[in-house]
């Protein structure tokens, strides 16, 4: 028996040794890991526990347990909480939440529920036409080019920014959400997205063909809007068509008829709840360690290239963010912003802390890259935007905790809102919209400085979702 074994050890060195190549893992290597992995009584206790259970059950940290403070020195008024379902459309309901609380402060009575339906629907064309028109311009570059690929690896997405929000809501209107509701491919967009990208990537190969033909620009056009006017029909099927002119009443936050029923259109309606130009009244900050901070940067190729504005950001550190969000803050004034939401997070209550879940204990092990180093890697970069809401200050003005609004739906975490401290601000916080009369005359000239572009394959330049 002895001999045997022995032969099935030797026959799966040798096995193991012919298959390796350079870079590969050898019999050595392999004897070298098992002997610094020989198992103990506490490996096999935590096998057996995580053969049960979800690694954040065991990894949660109960010294952080307890109860959490839910007091705020400096908070905006509360309003309705929103829920973007299973879509990915957190920047749009953040933006439009920013918008609608502007809105109340302005009025001092009056409220407002903004449909996302509509705005979503101008948002898609738009992407779709990013897409083709994308290929039009690289038409002549190989199909293998990056340029090229990024167009059909992504001709559709829900994400965006709070640019897209200020851009669509300028060029299309508001209408209210009881106007143009929510449709099931709204609230889950998957579907619907999977179904017009595969047609948009076959336009997109029909017109790099009419390129390679040499065709005239006004055909290649003419066909584009053609293949324009197919994704038009698609998203009116599954959207619903946008509202033209609708009858509405303000209310007031009872949900009593203050105004007199007229009619508006969307232009109408944007005019009553915004009062005027969004772009120029706001710029986007950022924090990203790898760049050179107080310079300016614009993502190429931004989702509104064509229709609106690439995404341009101010590249800040983070002790600026916070004052900026406290100024704004101390002034009943909601932000744009956005996270890293999932890292560290406590689902249940609803709370971010870097000490929720102890992943080094468990794993004997340490966790020890920057932000830099986690943005560079890919390892970390923002995911998803929120409205920041609240602040609270210590007895010299500095954050210890922060409150957003999120779009989970009110029965999430702290009744549809999330807590978070100062030192998890800090690591997983990326980006803040702000409006320019709480930014100082230096910052808002270093704005205006001419942005050096930036890739949109770049870990930190995915869209909020």
């Amino acid at each position: 028996m002895k001999r045997i074994l022995l032969s099935g050890i030797l026959l799966a060195a040798l096995t193991v040794s012919a298959q390796t190549k350079d870079g590969g893992i050898t019999v050595g290597m392999l004897q070298q890991i098992e002997r610094q992995n020989a198992p103990t009584a506490s490996d096999r206790a935590l096998r057996n526990a995580l053969a049960a259970n979800a690694i954040d059950n065991l990894a949660k940290n109960q010294l952080k347990a307890g109860t959490i403070d839910t007091y705020f020195s400096v908070e905006t008024k509360k309003q309705s909480i929103t829920d973007q379902k299973q879509s990915g459309r957190c920047w749009m309901f953040s933006g439009l939440n920013v918008l609608r609380s502007n809105f109340a402060k302005r009025t001092d009575s009056l409220t407002v529920s903004l449909s996302h339906d509509y705005l979503f629907f101008w948002d898609q064309l738009e992407k779709a036409n990013l897409m083709l028109q994308g290929v039009i311009d690289t038409g002549k570059k190989p199909i293998d080019d990056q340029r090229v690929q990024f167009f059909f690896h992504y001709p559709l997405n829900d994400g965006g920014t709070f640019c897209g929000v200020a851009d669509l809501a300028e060029k299309y209107g508001l209408v209210p959400s009881e106007v143009q509701p929510e449709t099931y491919s709204a609230d889950n967009t998957s579907r619907m997205s999977a179904i017009i990208k595969s047609k948009l990537r076959e336009q997109g190969i029909e017109l790099r063909h009419m390129v390679a033909e040499g065709k005239k620009a006004k055909d290649i056009e003419k066909r584009k809007t053609e293949m324009l006017g197919e994704i038009y029909h698609m998203l009116v099927i599954t959207l619903g068509e946008p509202v033209r002119e609708f009858t509405y009443a303000f209310k007031d936050k009872n949900g009593k008829a203050v105004t007199p029923a007229r009619k508006y259109t969307p232009k109408d309606f944007y005019q009553e709840i915004v009062g005027g130009p969004l772009n120029g009244t706001f710029i986007m900050v950022m924090n990203d360690p790898r760049r050179e901070y107080y310079k300016t940067y614009e993502v190429e190729y931004d989702r509104h290239t064509y229709d609106g504005h690439n995404w341009k950001y101010l590249n800040l550190p983070m002790e600026e963010i916070e004052a900026l969000a406290i100024a704004s803050l101390k002034d009943g004034r909601k932000l744009y912003s956005s996270y890293d939401v999932g890292k560290q997070l406590d689902r249940k209550r609803g709370y971010c802390d870097l000490d929720n879940f102890d992943y080094a204990s468990l794993f004997n092990t340490t966790f020890g890259m920057d932000k830099a180093d986690r943005i560079a890697t890919f390892d970390s970069g923002s995911t998803h935007a929120m409205t920041l809401t609240a602040v609270d200050l210590d007895a010299d003005g500095k954050p210890l905790k922060w409150k957003v609004e999120n779009s989970w739906g009110s029965d999430w975490g702290q009744q549809g809102c999330l807590i978070m401290t100062a030192e998890w601000f800090r690591e997983y916080m990326f980006r803040l919209v702000v409006d320019k009369q709480y930014v100082s005359a230096k910052l808002l000239s270093d704005f205006e400085q001419k942005p050096l572009m930036v890739m949109p394959e770049d870990p930190l330049f995915q869209m909020d979702e």
